[in-house]
């Protein structure tokens, strides 16, 4: 018989951790007269359903050993799964192996278990599976004769086939779904060894670099294709996709989609820039509403203030021109009011929010175009950020290679900061400068971006010259027809000459918040201190490229 020809399943081994719908398929299996091997619990739970079950260790002559670690590691079981049909028959006959239709496996709980924070070394090491992969590798290479089922979901279609085993394609399909799920677990398992094994790094002082050993000597990362396909990407004529890690999604790709077309690659990159800035500036006051407009990948336009509307606006007249279009993000549940407020003002393209009640779906609806995201959580955890920074750390293609870094999740605080001019700020000074702060680490390099009262008046972007960055947020702010009077200032990196200095002081500016470390320090302070403006040190750069 060719393997190309219908294949009748006569045995089949069952041994699964996740035990969902198992007796129910082994149920169907048994009615179709098929011989059912199992090996530890799946055995047991089988034996209690009443369903008749054939031991491995009666298989192979040898009863389990080292506290289950041995136990399907024997020719019998592998030639059974290995044996070619066509190829091996006298020998499996001679050699009294059963040949093997189909294995339904999947693999100790590795990721489940290493995700308890209690978890020891030890205890995920014994969650290394090593017989199932094992299996699944064989009987992946033989899908010309063996079907392999990893996933519950797929339970019901083989039950359609019964006592026929699927088509060869679809056992095609289903073995590099088993080669996926041993290279995931395999990655999985190597990066936790990775962070086991090479301690982590203690926090690098400002003037520190980290070592280059401190990078694995390969980086794997295990990723899914997420649907629905992305619209397209940068461009119309380039196709895109999202992936993220196996599991539970976190960060803006958790959102649920109320309404809209499908998201563009850059209808997410804007998104993850306006919830993430969002989440920054509302930090800074959390019992306030906060507004960002993102376009382009840059803040357009940010607000605190005590109600959503009152954030949405201040936001939106910091400059009106460049929201068109843009992504919205809001720490407050969409409302008829601001729903309103939005269709009247502006069109947008992504609108994110914790929630949207029934009246303000209802007019959103009159612009089906815009898509609403909800996303159940106000802010990710600091905790869960770090984390995820380390298992995906930021990438970016270059032309033979990919640029790896870990996510710029530094924070410092108020107490960390230096005053380094002759003025200090007072408290309400404080309180914009800490805005600004979080605002400019938000924009692209070079930086620059003035605010006064909980929102922006002005932002420069993405200059080769820093003191252009300047200017043009001097020009926003005049363009929306805001006072720059005791605003303060905010750059990304140092300022290398006074002039930037000298163009805020000329524009109102009395405060400034920078991170400090050029050669002409001093020159910036001495021009601070003679405008008598205030100006407080970081101590921490953030680059946006």
């Amino acid at each position: 018989m060719s393997s190309s020809s219908a294949i009748t399943i006569r045995t089949a081994l069952l041994s699964v951790s996740d035990k969902r719908g198992i007796v129910e398929l082994a149920a169907q299996l048994h009615q179709h007269q098929v011989r059912i091997l199992s090996t530890g619990g799946t055995a047991a739970a089988l034996r209690a359903a009443g369903i008749p079950v054939t031991p491995v260790s009666e298989v192979t002559g040898q009863a389990e050993i080292m506290d289950g670690r041995v136990k399907t590691l024997h020719p019998k079981i592998h030639g059974g799964l290995l044996g070619r049909r066509d190829v091996d028959a006298s020998l499996m006959q001679s050699e009294q192996i059963p040949a093997i239709d189909l294995l339904v496996v999947n693999l100790y709980p590795f990721t489940q278990t290493i995700a308890d924070p209690d978890c020891s070394l030890a205890a995920a090491i014994e969650q290394i599976d090593i017989g199932g992969p094992a299996m699944l590798r064989a009987a992946c290479k033989n899908h010309a004769w063996v079907t392999t089922i990893t996933n519950p979901d797929d339970y019901p279609e083989l039950l359609q086939c019964l006592p026929q085993a699927p088509v060869r394609d679809r056992r095609q399909q289903l073995a590099l779904q088993g080669f996926q799920m041993t290279a995931s677990y395999d990655a999985a398992i190597s990066a936790y060894l990775q962070q086991q094994f090479v301690p982590d790094r203690a926090e690098p002082q400002a003037e520190q670099t980290p070592a280059q050993s401190d990078w694995p000597s390969r980086l794997q990362l295990d990723l899914q294709l997420r649907e629905p396909a992305l619209r397209y990407g940068e461009n119309p004529h380039q196709s895109a996709a999202l992936y993220t890690p196996p599991g539970a999604a976190t960060g803006i790709v958790s959102a649920s989609q109320l309404q809209g077309k499908a998201l563009s690659y850059n209808n997410w990159m804007d998104a993850d820039a306006a919830w993430q800035t969002m989440q920054a500036v509302a930090a800074t006051r959390p019992h306030q509403a906060a507004c960002v407009i993102v376009k382009h990948a840059n803040p357009c336009g940010a607000a605190l203030a005590d109600t959503i509307t009152s954030a949405y606006d201040l936001a939106f007249q910091c400059d009106r021109s460049s929201a068109f279009g843009g992504i919205i993000a809001i720490n407050r549940s969409i409302s008829a009011e601001f729903a309103e407020q939005l269709l009247q003002r502006q069109f947008a393209e992504v609108l994110i929010a914790p929630d949207c009640d029934d009246a303000a779906l209802g007019l959103l609806a009159s612009k089906p175009n815009l898509r609403v995201l909800v996303h159940s959580a106000q802010a990710t955890s600091a905790a869960t950020a770090e984390a995820s920074s380390k298992t995906m750390p930021e990438l970016r293609r270059i032309d033979g290679g990919y640029l790896v870094q870990q996510a710029d999740l530094d924070t410092v605080s108020r107490k960390h900061m230096q005053v380094v001019s002759d003025r200090h700020p007072d408290e309400q000074q404080w309180q914009d400068l800490l805005f600004a702060w979080q605002l400019v680490r938000q924009v692209k390099s070079n930086a620059v971006v003035y605010a006064r009262d909980g929102h922006s008046l002005g932002i420069g972007a993405g200059q080769m010259s820093r003191i252009d960055s300047a200017m043009i947020a001097v020009h926003k702010a005049e363009q929306a027809g805001w006072s720059m009077l005791h605003a303060a200032m905010a750059s990304e990196a140092f300022f290398p000459f006074r002039d930037s200095i000298d163009t805020a002081h000329a524009a109102g500016v009395s405060c400034v918040i920078q991170p400090g470390g050029s050669m002409r320090d001093q020159q910036v302070i001495d021009a601070v201190n003679e405008h008598g403006m205030t100006m407080v040190f970081t101590g921490r750069r953030h680059f946006r490229h």
